[in-house]
């Protein structure tokens, strides 16, 4: 399965689970749900997975944790805010830099509409 099919059973997911639940809750409620309705999907995803980083020829184990991956493809970051910044964004870019994955969703369950709160990062991925 490719990152943008992958991508299009994140955002159709994340849309419905929006309108299930609504908003409001916090991220680990939307990451719980999540993750159940994806493996629904057949997908192999992976919740809070530790990153570890690279720097002046050291390893750090004490990167980051990355809230969700799916297929070792796809990464989200989940947010339940009134409004994401171009830190957030930022954020989920270098996950993306730092992991070698292609694509990425900062999804926030804080918007009134879930299409407003879909955000899709790309990094080097072939449209």
């Amino acid at each position: 399965m490719t990152e943008n099919q992958i991508g299009e059973i994140v955002v159709d997911a994340a849309i419905a689970i929006h309108k299930a639940i609504g908003s409001g809750l916090y991220e680990i409620v939307y990451e719980v749900v999540l993750t159940h309705a994806l493996k629904k999907h057949g997908l192999n995803v992976e919740r809070q997975v530790p990153v570890s980083i690279e720097y002046d020829g050291i390893k750090f184990d004490e990167g980051f944790r990355a809230d969700i991956i799916i297929e070792s493809k796809v990464i989200l970051e989940l947010k339940s805010v009134e409004s994401v910044t171009k830190s957030h964004k930022k954020q989920v870019l270098t996950y993306l830099r730092l992991t070698g994955c292609k694509l990425g969703y900062l999804l926030n369950f804080g918007e009134a509409l879930m299409k407003d709160g879909v955000t899709r990062i790309v990094n080097g991925l072939e449209e």
